[in-house]
């Protein structure tokens, strides 16, 4: 199976309101670097070959460059301006991938991705197309209806994460779509052209950080892998 080129979508456009700080959430410090700088890292380890478009608000743009200084050498990544919805932002960094390549779209404040995961991604993304990190559920879950709830397996659901990756041929068309708010992630936008997402094997360890709590918790995973 021939190689590809590799592309990582960073999408980085939230703000600070859940972590209650004036500072967006990609740039707090984590462990001495901002966070989006640990994210944009795991990919650089991952591939040396891989290009990195970060998509995020043109107000943060000089913020980006700052993250960027931390690097010995400045990794090869685009800025591109962000989009009114998850969906126009990754439809704006699609714009940059290219042909012929395995498109990664990950979130900017999952710092703790491994090298090793996003390699598995990228091999399954060759054999089935598209592939999607998950994870089991450990807790009792219930669905509720209006005035009722009731108990469900949850053996039947998995929690998402990212990369989601695609190869190119798969994901650019779908994103030719006129947007629904039902697409909720770019797996959903996949699906609607009718392909299959095949699961792979998440980490535990891969956090989204969107609460101070998150933040704490990620000092101390990234401290103790070092």
């Amino acid at each position: 199976m021939k190689e590809r080129n590799k592309v990582a979508i960073i999408v980085a456009g939230g703000s600070g309101s859940r972590m209650q700080s004036a500072v967006p959430k990609q740039f707090l410090d984590l462990n001495g670097k901002p966070v989006l700088y640990h994210t944009i890292a795991a990919f650089v380890n991952a591939y040396a070959d891989i290009r990195i478009v970060l998509v995020l608000p043109e107000a943060h743009f000089e913020s980006a460059e700052q993250v960027l200084s931390h690097f010995p050498a400045r990794p090869d990544i685009t800025l591109v301006k962000g989009g009114e919805t998850r969906f126009h932002s990754v439809k704006n960094g699609l714009q940059h991938a290219g042909p012929d390549a395995v498109i990664f779209v990950h979130d900017g404040v999952r710092p703790l991705i491994s090298p090793a995961l996003i390699r598995n991604c990228y091999e399954a993304a060759l054999v089935y197309g598209a592939a999607i990190p998950v994870i089991d559920m450990k807790d009792s879950i219930r669905v509720v209806e209006k005035e009722k709830n009731a108990a469900v397996d949850r053996e039947k659901y998995r929690i998402i994460q990212t990369p989601q990756t695609f190869l190119s041929e798969i994901l650019l068309p779908a994103f030719d779509l006129p947007y629904d708010p039902l697409f909720t992630d770019e797996a959903t936008v996949a699906e609607r052209l009718g392909h299959t997402i095949h699961l792979v094997q998440g980490e535990e360890a891969n956090i989204k950080i969107t609460r101070p709590l998150d933040l704490i918790i990620a000092s101390a995973l990234l401290q103790e892998q070092k």
